[in-house]
């Protein structure tokens, strides 16, 4: 019998550059919620979500018929050619939804990367100011810009050159490795001491959680000391918000779990259900900063992703996801820290809502432990569950399932982690 996966494996190798990364050796066939099935018949749990993108699902019936009747009038006109009232009516509801004080504005464009990059446009449009300060271990794109924002050089930044300039980083905290919000707090200070002055700096932008750096979350006090430095020296605060919105972690937005405010939220991923949509959101004369003609794209705010995204709202509110993402989230955390008391390799589970991930540190040196985590991963992947690895050092498994998840599918995938991380144990 013809081994499809294989094969295709081959065509993809002579086709396509080695410099996509390509997790999985199975091609997919078709998906429906939180399944997917390869070319060979093989189910999987999706236990990664196209990096975060599914909260709702493979192919919910509500995107789809949202899409399917936006098919039967137009796919694109470039909204800044002809507009449309769906455009419009889409930023009206994240308008009324982000939690930016005052009157508030949306632009959409296609990509997370795409959004971060207009969202400096906007803040160095806005202030006058060249300056970017983001944080170690964040992941903000692929882009020259973007790439220059991140936290992490490999494998983003292997011998790509230069990056652009005035973008520099401060340290963001992280108990486990021993930086505290006082320790990121003299980073930022040091930044402005060696490297540019706070008067020259535009914006300081962070993920409330962070995605590749390892679903690090930002302390509630680390958050009102970066807004109190923000306004202290009139620096813009840019929050992405791309992997962790759209009520992963209990609430449509992260930066509701937090008394201090951003002046700017970038989003995606999850915003379209898998089309891609991304949107800059901010304070309504900080986004009419640009010139008309600054902002826009040829396919930014395609009508059929707005389509979806329209769909989106709607089922996480009458799904109710947000309190779904909770519950969820508090039964696969207490599976890990059942599984940490027979595993002293388990060093720290961080959660919010149901964006949950596991750090794996060798018990005897405290070092990450990029093998062991490989492990589980494989260990899991080989039953049927698809797993995520994160981290600056590659140690961390972080779980993107969708929020639709039915509950006995859910539990099949705990018990395969639970089994994953003991057959490790065992060995």
């Amino acid at each position: 019998m013809e081994d499809k996966n294989a094969a295709l494996g081959m065509r993809k190798q002579q086709a396509t550059p080695r410099g996509i990364g390509v997790m999985c050796d199975w091609f997919a066939e078709h998906a429906d919620n939180a399944t997917l099935w390869d070319v060979e018949g093989r189910e999987f749990i999706d236990f990664a979500g196209g990096i975060a993108v599914l909260n709702t699902g493979h192919r919910h019936k509500k995107v789809i018929a949202a899409i399917a009747r936006q098919l039967d009038k137009f796919t694109h006109t470039a909204y800044q050619i002809v507009p449309y009232e769906s455009y419009v009516h889409l930023a009206e509801r994240i308008n009324d939804r982000v939690p930016i004080p005052g009157a508030v504005k949306t632009a959409f464009f296609s990509t997370g990367a795409e959004a971060l990059e207009n969202a400096v446009k906007i803040a160095r449009a806005s202030t006058g100011r060249h300056g970017i300060i983001t944080f170690g271990g964040a992941f903000h794109g692929r882009t020259y810009m973007t790439m220059a924002m991140t936290g992490k050089t490999s494998p983003y930044k292997n011998k790509f050159g230069p990056m652009p300039a005035s973008v520099f980083h401060a340290r963001y905290p992280n108990t486990l490795h021993g930086v505290s919000v006082d320790d990121a707090m003299q980073s930022l200070e040091a930044v402005f001491a060696q490297d540019i002055a706070a008067q020259d700096v535009a914006a300081i932008v962070l993920e409330p959680i962070q995605g590749e750096g390892g679903f690090n979350i930002a302390p509630a006090d680390f958050m009102q000391r970066l807004r109190e430095c923000c306004d202290q020296h009139k620096i813009l605060l840019i929050a992405d918000e791309v992997q962790c919105g759209f009520a992963r972690t209990g609430k449509l937005f992260a930066m509701e779990h937090y008394a201090a405010k951003a002046d700017l939220i970038t989003m995606a991923k999850s915003l379209a259900a898998g089309l891609p949509l991304s949107a800059v959101a901010g304070r309504a004369q900080i986004m009419d900063a640009p010139e008309p003609g600054g902002l826009g794209g040829t396919y930014a705010g395609n009508p059929l992703a707005i389509a979806a995204a329209h769909a989106v709202l709607d089922i996480i509110d009458e799904e109710q996801l947000c309190q779904r993402a909770i519950k969820l989230g508090d039964k696969l955390a207490d599976t890990l820290r059942q599984s940490s008391k027979n595993q002293p390799a388990i060093a720290e589970i961080r959660a919010r809502g149901s964006m949950i991930a596991v750090e794996f540190c060798d018990p005897n040196t405290k070092r990450p432990d990029a093998c062991m985590t490989r492990d589980v991963q494989q260990y899991a992947m080989k039953h049927g569950l698809l797993l995520l690895i994160c981290g600056q050092h590659s140690n961390v498994i972080r779980f993107l399932y969708p929020l639709t998840i039915p509950d006995d599918q859910f539990q099949r995938a705990l018990n395969i982690l639970q089994q994953a991380i003991e057959a490790h144990t065992a060995a």
